[in-house]
């Protein structure tokens, strides 16, 4: 079995990934035989509080002050010159430009002139933080869940993805619709059950499919297969696969299992193999 593209990879260039290695993972996806490999850089502008777990991070820590991270600025211009290097090295991997951009409806401005940097093939959208109900700032949902009902902030979650998807126009691909999950609080609120969310699961994917977006499978956490059905069922047109490798051995992390879920709820890959995933029917 061929596996999918790896659309969702980071690098040294992501602020967030201190093991990571452009050459490395292409070296690692060409091991692997992957169609193509994206290099989805973090770009974020939303400064968060931090849960504790952070400061004891020694290189997270270093962006952080008063117990606010900031994102550094993202280097463009070395990214992209990064790129073609590895292009130049491997000629016979597909390699695509990109950016996973944070909250993108919240920073267009600062987010259009990045984009007119330079050439970018894969532009991811995600939701990483949430406003605190106070409204004295930002965080994580790990932050969040310290503050209300787990149940609460995933709702909201799925809620800003609807405004998300609604304002801002700059990506193709909505990147883990999942994300609260992978800190959810089980000792506290139980086992994650996503039929519990299903209505703002369905509200959040049916804004997606309408906006023409494809949705991606994330693997690093898997994707609950109820999500992906619910997908199809609003009328999800395709979608991407994205280990959100932060390190060359994650490339392509549980794809066998992600392709074989995603091709039994009707998503198959098209006659390209660099082509997303179509639905069937």
């Amino acid at each position: 079995m061929t596996l999918p593209s790896d659309g969702h990879v980071h690098s040294e260039w992501s602020w967030d990934t201190p093991v990571g290695a452009m050459e490395r993972s292409c070296a690692r996806a060409r091991e692997l035989g992957l169609p193509s490999i994206a290099f989805t850089e973090h770009v974020d502008h939303t400064v968060w509080s931090v849960t504790p777990d952070v400061l004891g991070d020694a290189h997270l820590a270093s962006f952080t002050s008063g117990g606010l991270l900031t994102p550094p600025a993202f280097d463009a211009s070395g990214y992209l010159e990064a790129i073609e290097r590895c292009r130049e090295r491997f000629p016979d991997l597909r390699i695509l430009s990109g950016m996973e951009v944070g909250e993108p409806h919240w920073h267009a401005e600062a987010v259009a002139k990045l984009l007119g940097a330079g050439r970018f093939d894969r532009v991811l959208g995600s939701l990483h933080c949430l406003p605190f109900p106070s409204g004295d700032g930002f965080a994580e949902p790990p932050g969040q869940y310290g503050r209300r009902a787990a149940a609460e902030v995933v709702r909201e979650y799925l809620a800003e993805i609807v405004t998300l998807v609604a304002q801002s126009e700059v990506f193709a691909v909505l990147a883990h619709i999942d994300y609260p999950v992978r800190s959810w609080p089980e000792r506290t609120a139980g086992p994650f059950e996503p039929r519990a969310f299903e209505e703002e699961f369905r509200a959040a994917l049916r804004a997606t499919a309408r906006s023409g977006r494809v949705l991606e499978i994330n693997t690093r956490l898997p994707l609950d297969p109820a999500i992906l059905r619910w997908w199809h069922e609003e009328g999800g047109e395709a979608v991407a696969f994205g280990s959100d490798a932060h390190a060359p051995d994650l490339v392509a992390h549980g794809f066998r299992e992600a392709a074989a879920m995603a091709g039994a709820c009707g998503f198959r890959p098209g006659s390209d193999p660099y082509d997303f995933w179509a639905r069937t029917d």
